[in-house]
């Protein structure tokens, strides 16, 4: 059996790029360059969709916690997109890739002549080999940072407006989890992992419940909506566990791991 060749965008959180220190995690974001350069190899395309830059920021500018004030959150993530972008640039050129940094705002996909332009770049980027690495511009874009209905939710809405911007084939999105679950697994032992999803109706939404990990501001309902958006334009999602970025190879295989969103 061949391996199907995608259209690939995979999401990453601040909780899969980061330790509890708070610290930028090397070996899961080494784990994860070799993983996604190995399925460009296979003839695969993919985006890297990145979040973790206040995170990172805060700690690379030595502060005792996440900053609360909003030009101190902004600052923070000017400096932890850097770093982020040179351990992206550092662990992709060991396997002889070159990556390209976009920064999106939410006016940015609204308007129309943007998003065109928005979409050739991508198209551009993914006909020479090279490897978008897309976040929200949150030293610019304040709105994200502190609405409470975040357009994108710790980018796993930027991730589903991207894979629809690209015309993706395939949305994975690498949580701390191993995928949906009828109930929250770190409160419930007996949580049992739902490994299909063909429609997100309301009933589905009630099983989400409330945020995810304290790291990161995305929870289970942010992958909900991103699904929904993505599956509506015919794009698979696919929700799965970060810890593990060699299960990315399962995924290009078709094997069952995670939840799958089947597309519309």
């Amino acid at each position: 059996m061949g391996i199907k060749r995608n259209r690939i965008v995979i999401k990453v959180g601040t909780s899969t790029l980061t330790n509890e220190l708070g610290n930028s995690n090397l070996r899961r974001m080494e784990e994860l360059c070799l993983a996604i350069s190995d399925i460009q190899n296979m003839g695969n395309e993919v985006v890297l969709v990145s979040s973790g830059a206040i995170a990172v920021g805060a700690n690379k500018m030595h502060l005792k916690e996440k900053p609360a004030e909003m030009r101190m959150k902004q600052a923070a993530a000017a400096v932890g997109q850097c770093e982020n972008m040179f351990l992206y640039d550092k662990f992709f050129g060991y396997y002889n890739k070159t990556v390209a940094q976009i920064l999106l705002n939410a006016s940015d996909i609204e308007q129309e002549e943007k998003k065109e332009n928005l979409s050739n770049t991508f198209e551009a980027l993914l006909e020479q080999g090279i490897i978008p690495i897309v976040n929200e511009n949150d030293s610019v874009s304040y709105t994200e940072i502190e609405s409470k209905e975040r357009l994108f939710g710790d980018n796993d809405m930027l991730s589903a407006v991207v894979s629809v911007l690209c015309r993706a084939d395939k949305l994975v999105i690498l949580s701390d989890i191993d995928g949906f679950f009828d109930k929250d697994p770190r409160l419930y032992k007996d949580a049992k992992l739902i490994s299909r999803i063909e429609n997100i109706d309301e009933s589905v939404y009630e099983l989400a419940g409330g945020a995810g990990s304290r790291r990161g501001t995305g929870g289970m309902r942010t992958k909900l909506q991103a699904a929904d958006l993505a599956t509506a334009q015919g794009i698979d999602v696919l929700v799965t566990n970060g810890a593990n970025p060699k299960a990315l190879y399962d995924v290009v295989e078709g094997k069952k791991i995670g939840t799958l969103f089947v597309a519309k």
